[in-house]
Formats: C-alpha cells, sequence, structure tokens
C-alpha cells in the first residue's frame, strides 16, 4: 500500500509505503504550537519507506529528550508535512492530516497528557 501526504498546495509530497510503525497523539505545547490546534498526530514510519518529493525548508527545535526535532515544512504554503526526530534518526513523522485521509488508522498511543485540555477526550 502507498499513502501520500501533501502540503495545502501540493508542492511538498511524502509517499509512504506500507503501514505506519506507529501512530502517536501527542498534547505537547509544541505540538499545539506547530499544528494551530489542540494536539498533534504523527504517523511514524521507517525511513526507507517514505520518499520525500519537493523542496522544504526546515525548521529544528529540541524536544523534551533533549534531542533535535526537524520539521520540514512547505516554503509557498507552510504547511508542515513531515518531521525528523533525532532521538529515532531511522523513523520520519508524516502528521496524519496531511494524508486527508478519514480511513487512515488511529492513533494507537497519546502523550503529554498532562497538556490535553479538558474539553478533548482521552484516547482510549
Amino acid at each position: 500500500m502507498e499513502r501520500i501526504a501533501t502540503c495545502a498546495c501540493g508542492k511538498l509530497r511524502a509517499i509512504c509505503k506500507g503501514e505506519p510503525v506507529k501512530v502517536s497523539l501527542c498534547h505537547c505545547l509544541e505540538c499545539q504550537k506547530r499544528t494551530g490546534s489542540t494536539y498533534g498526530i504523527g504517523a511514524f514510519f521507517d525511513r526507507a519507506q517514505v520518499r520525500i518529493e519537493g523542496g522544504s525548508a526546515a525548521y529544528a527545535r529540541l524536544g523534551d529528550s533533549g534531542f533535535a526535532v526537524n520539521l520540514h515544512f512547505c516554503p509557498d504554503c507552510g504547511s508542515t508535512v513531515f518531521w525528523e526526530p533525532q532521538r529515532r534518526p531511522d523513523m520520519i513523522a508524516v502528521g496524519v492530516g496531511s494524508f486527508a485521509d478519514p480511513g487512515f488508522p488511529a492513533p494507537s498511543q497519546a502523550v503529554y497528557d498532562q497538556h490535553r485540555h479538558p474539553w478533548v477526550p482521552a484516547l482510549e
């Protein structure tokens, strides 16, 4: 199976083969800032499963782990499509919303629940 994630204008694409290793819902404050929403959801793939097409700009930030996270976004429309967690250099995370696929697998874990907005239901 192949899934394609794109930015809003379509110039940056992540073509992912197979199923994600995991899908994680993150309530951390940095994901809230990155998405402009109350959480972010990332699908983590083995690096070898992902092919990137189009140009991206990057922003590096330190994660709570002390390792950098390199966020890649479209230089034209600004949409973050994927990120590289340096703590797991063998993985690439792709924003689930970038797939625009309501049938995409649901998250299997939630992290940083202490920052979950109280009106957002907890992941079961």
